[in-house]
């Protein structure tokens, strides 16, 4: 039986640069249409019964892809259980929400601050939190995320409960307009921010990082015996995908205008983990697509509201039964590399 999967990969390795370009350029022109396809006969059958089709592949799609591929810097690049992603998220949003709200910034000028703030949180959640492994990091990670959201549950900064409304979304960029009439307008933003975060994972994984990442997956005291400083390379993937959650959370906030606590419950966590297993923890394409599928599937089936969740629980049992190392994988392209070598 001919596995379509390592066949494609198989295909791509034997292709030149000009190949590769050409058909990524496709792909991403392809992917750019997507907001058109629920008016477009043959691919009408993908429009959402409740919310637009155009708003669902921003959020949860986008939203979604975007931070499973920060998270999985964590899980799946370096190994680490990380069940507090969520926080990164909320300082993000919130970080949006009362610079704009209080001090009057727009979108543009309060991503870096976005960014910033969730890579600070992610260096004091990391130097204490990466001396931990397995089940109690998990534990810290969680704590962290549930902290984050009592935090804002209570204090007036955040608008407790209620949380903050009313903030605007990003200012217009040579005539594109991003505000609630135009969501294609903020797919192609947040096409744009998903395509810089595979830039630059594939930067990352093809140097020093990347490489010491790998060991500390494979085994951390065996990578610590080879002399990679393992807290300083865990604690960069802790502060590189806390960044690529800032700015999804930026993003967000500026999008939905409203944000309160209840956004940002464990719930989300556990989703975008379950994106990363879903996919193939550590390969970026399984991520990609295991996000797209399980942030669409429920809005695809939201007419079926009574049972709409045990249907998608069935087909994870189902899918991950029958791939139980995710939908692509990792193990198997690196297989493939090793044989060509």
């Amino acid at each position: 039986m001919i596995n379509l999967r390592d066949k494609g990969a198989e295909i791509w390795e034997n292709w030149n640069r000009p190949k590769r370009t050409t058909f990524t350029l496709i792909v991403i022109g392809i992917i750019a249409l997507l907001p058109y396809a629920a008016s477009f006969g043959p691919t009408s059958f993908l429009n959402t019964p409740i919310t637009s089709f155009e708003n669902v592949l921003v959020y949860p799609v986008g939203m979604f892809v975007l931070m499973a591929l920060g998270l999985n810097i964590v899980v799946g690049k370096s190994g680490l259980l990380d069940l507090g992603y969520v926080a990164f998220f909320a300082i993000g949003a919130y970080t949006m929400g009362i610079m704009s709200t209080v001090y009057g910034f727009n979108a543009w000028e309060v991503l870096p601050f976005g960014m910033g703030f969730a890579m600070i949180a992610g260096v004091l959640l990391g130097l204490p939190a990466l001396r931990l492994r397995g089940d109690y990091l998990a534990i810290i990670t969680l704590g962290f995320g549930e902290i984050i959201r009592i935090v804002a549950l209570n204090i007036p900064a955040t608008g407790g409960p209620n949380g903050i409304a009313g903030i605007p979304n990003p200012p217009a960029v040579a005539g594109v307009k991003f505000d609630l009439p135009n969501p294609q307008h903020f797919f192609w933003l947040v096409l744009f921010l998903i395509l810089l975060t595979i830039w630059m994972i594939r930067r990352f994984t093809v140097r020093r990082p990347g490489r010491a990442w790998e060991a500390v997956r494979q085994g951390e005291d065996e990578a610590t015996l080879m002399g990679v400083n393992t807290l300083k390379y865990k604690l960069w993937s802790f502060v590189i995908g806390a960044a690529v959650g800032g700015i999804a959370g930026v993003i967000y906030a500026s999008k939905v205008m409203v944000i309160a606590p209840q956004m940002f419950t464990f719930n989300v966590s556990v989703l975008i983990l379950a994106c990363v297993v879903f996919g193939g923890m550590g390969n970026m394409w399984g991520v990609i697509l295991g996000a797209s599928i399980l942030a669409y599937l429920p809005e695809r089936i939201r007419f079926i509201s009574n049972s709409r969740q045990i249907v998608f629980g069935l087909v994870l049992l189902l899918i991950i039964n029958i791939r139980p190392d995710g939908l692509l994988p990792r193990k198997k392209r690196e297989k493939m590399k090793q044989n060509k070598d």
